[in-house]
């Protein structure tokens, strides 16, 4: 099976820096190199064919683990969002899960990279390459300040949201059966992120929007509409997946989505239960008919939900190419699945 290494997939999200932040930060980084539980790390890249993708800096909040899975096993469910985060209190998490990944870059685990020649570069050579993303924009303050220092140190994606409320914007809950229909859009801060974002060439992910904040995006931004990690609401009525009207109008500005690998987003009932690498191709399919080849790619949210036990990790990924093959999908769009569109939206949306 070593042919099913390659190409390398790209991936749309990991949260194994939240990870890497609660084992210690920075000093735990050693462990990505030599090996860690959970998903992601240097050894297991190899052997699954992992190039890069999206390293998420993510705020927690305190949530009842337990609680979550088992409500997230009921027919029906909406989990209570947590408080918002204030800047003072995000910002220093933030940057000590950005001074986790510059230590990965010390140790010569990754490169972070902030073009997409930069990617193409890390593919070529076997160096897993990393984005410097931003899942829910706690640590940016009303003045953009912070964004503007954590572009020059390689931010280069961020969500104004995660699912709770922030300055910017409101997020969907973990709610089911639903849409994303659930509350208002953008502020005004979030109108001024998005122009500054474009200003500076940096993605703007749709993932967690609800969907009034996602057509403000879509009115107001002049890049491609991308969502890292969503999946196909017409297959999975969870209000984290988008719509087919969502759907058409990524594929109208030339943006892309990423398929998202978390269980609850796949399983056509919500559920926090296993289910198979044939559901996932159920959503690629879905979304290949609305939004053409081009535009649709991998989003794992690998170290940060549970994904399908026929993966498990990103040793796993032979596997989802083995499947994809099978299932018909041909070499050419195999590649694009996994790295070629991220490259063409990223060169798009970065210029560069």
């Amino acid at each position: 099976m070593a042919h099913l290494t390659t190409p390398a997939v790209f991936d749309g999200h990991n949260d194994v820096l939240l990870k890497l932040y609660r084992a210690g930060g920075p000093a735990a980084a050693d462990g990505f190199v030599t090996g860690l539980e959970g998903h992601i790390d240097l050894p297991r890249a190899a052997e699954g064919g992992f190039g890069g993708g999206f390293f998420a800096i993510y705020v927690p909040s305190e949530i009842d683990l337990d609680d979550k899975f088992d409500q997230m096993n009921q027919p029906s469910y909406d989990l209570p969002l947590p408080e918002p985060i204030d800047w003072e209190d995000a910002l220093p998490v933030a940057l000590n899960q950005t001074a986790i990944l510059f230590r990965l870059e010390e140790l010569g685990a990754l490169r972070i990279c902030r073009s997409a020649a930069d990617i193409r570069e890390c593919l070529n050579s076997g160096t897993m390459a990393a984005i410097l993303h931003i899942e829910g924009a706690e640590a940016i303050d009303p003045e953009l300040n912070t964004l503007d220092v954590l572009y020059h140190a390689g931010l280069r994606s961020i969500g104004p949201v995660w699912s709770r409320t922030t300055l910017f914007g409101e997020g969907v809950p973990f709610r089911y059966p639903s849409d994303g229909d659930t509350g208002g859009g953008l502020t005004d801060h979030g109108l001024r992120l998005v122009k500054r974002c474009n200003e500076l060439g940096i993605m703007i992910d749709l993932s967690h929007l609800n969907m009034a904040g996602f057509w403000d995006v879509a009115r107001h931004s002049d890049a491609p509409l991308v969502a890292t990690h969503s999946n196909a609401h017409a297959i999975t009525p969870h209000a984290r997946n988008l719509t087919d009207d969502q759907l058409d109008a990524i594929r109208d500005s030339d943006g892309m989505v990423g398929l998202n690998f978390a269980v609850a987003f796949l399983r056509e009932d919500g559920q926090m239960a296993d289910t198979g690498i044939d559901q996932m191709l159920r959503h690629l399919d879905h979304m290949i008919g609305r939004l053409g080849e081009t535009r649709v790619g991998l989003g794992s949210d690998f170290d940060g939900a549970m994904v399908p036990s026929e993966i498990g990790s990103i040793s796993g990924l032979p596997a989802m190419r083995a499947a994809m093959g099978a299932h018909g999908y041909d070499d050419a769009l195999i590649e694009k699945l996994c790295h070629g569109n991220w490259l063409r939206v990223l060169e798009k949306t970065w210029g560069a």
